[in-house]
């Protein structure tokens, strides 16, 4: 604390990142990294790019990056804009879009840096219950509201909405906003922004960091009818011009372009989800179903905290969060294949 403070840092209640330890050995489970390493060309293109141009600052506006995913979606790249990691995106989309007279919906149960952003910008934010099975109720975000932000899959549940019920709260009230927070979509959900064309009141954003592995890189995008777009570049602009350096906007193309290396690593991460769904059920587990690169799991005979300690005991990290509902579950990110099974052989071992 310092005399130097402005009077909204004493109020802010800043987001803690899931740990980064450097212990030797370690298995980590508890950031939803990607455990395959990024696609070969993604890694050339960084290797090209590293050269004298370095000393010229980036394409302010990163076109063939954004002209790249728009091709994707059958879209113009006036409907995509590209940011630092989905964090900034969605930073500039609370600042830009999202404070609006009514309250802005979200589940009790999410990204706990949703708060964080409401207090970080003033806004009033009012927190939608789950469901008993942990799912979003979309009937419960029917009443007045100035906007709604969904993740899809949710997290840390991991469960996802279909693309029908997000096609219902759009048309619900089309003079209300609604972003899909798609962070984990790659992984068996169904992307809204097939919808992007039909609903001017839908705004969608993705990150690079989970199915591209490339988490290091910082990127994310959001993809929206011309209006939703200009108005995170009038924020983006009134911030930092230059969000993508050379690099990240290289790799960032690369990868995207290299669907045969997306498409293996996702389906090695579906596969190996589905086989640590098994194994943990067959353990005692009770087992969230999950359309992410990640599982949340609780055993009714276990308290969730001791189970990460004895982990973190054995080299094993997971994701515990000390919170009503949700104090027993552990998010557990499906790691490669000799690391799911050897978070099952400790597990043996501890219960």
């Amino acid at each position: 604390m310092s005399r130097f403070w402005s009077k909204i840092v004493h109020d802010l209640e800043p987001y803690v990142p899931g740990e980064q330890p450097k212990i030797e050995g370690l298995i980590k489970l508890n950031t939803n990294e990607n455990p395959y390493p990024p696609s070969p060309k993604a890694l050339e293109a960084i290797r090209r790019a590293t050269d004298e141009t370095l000393r010229l600052y980036p394409d302010p506006v990163s076109a063939e990056l954004r002209e790249t995913i728009a091709a994707t979606f059958d879209l113009g790249s006036e409907n995509i804009f590209v940011g630092n990691g989905s964090d900034e995106v969605l930073a500039h989309t609370f600042m830009g879009l999202l404070k609006q007279d009514g309250p802005l919906l979200f589940p009790d149960i999410t990204y706990s840096f949703y708060p964080v952003y409401c207090g970080l910008y003033g806004i009033e934010a009012k927190k939608i219950p789950l469901g008993d099975d942990m799912s979003v109720e979309i009937e419960a975000y029917s009443g007045p509201a100035g906007a709604i932000i969904l993740p899809n899959p949710n997290a840390p549940t991991g469960i996802a909405l279909p693309l029908s019920d997000i096609r219902k709260l759009a048309e619900a009230d089309r003079n209300r906003l609604l972003v899909v927070d798609e962070a984990y979509i790659d992984f068996g959900g169904e992307t809204a922004a097939v919808l992007v064309p039909e609903f001017d009141n839908i705004l969608v954003i993705r990150t690079f960091s989970k199915s591209y592995s490339l988490a290091g890189s910082r990127v994310g995008f959001a993809i929206g009818q011309r209006p939703l777009i200009d108005a995170l570049e009038r924020v983006k602009d009134s911030f930092n011009s230059y969000p993508l350096d050379r690099l990240a906007q290289a790799a960032a193309t690369a990868a995207w372009k290299d669907r045969d290396w997306f498409e293996a690593t996702r389906s090695r991460i579906i596969m190996s989800r589905n086989q640590l769904t098994t194994d943990l059920t067959e353990l005692g587990f009770e087992v969230l179903p999950s359309a992410a690169n990640f599982v949340f799991a609780r055993h009714p005979k276990h308290e969730g905290a001791k189970l990460a300690a004895s982990l973190r005991a054995e080299a094993i990290l997971v994701r515990h969060f000390n919170k009503p509902r949700i104090s027993d579950y552990l998010r557990i990110t499906v790691g490669a294949e000799d690391e799911c099974k050897r978070l099952i052989e400790v597990l043996r071992k501890i219960l």
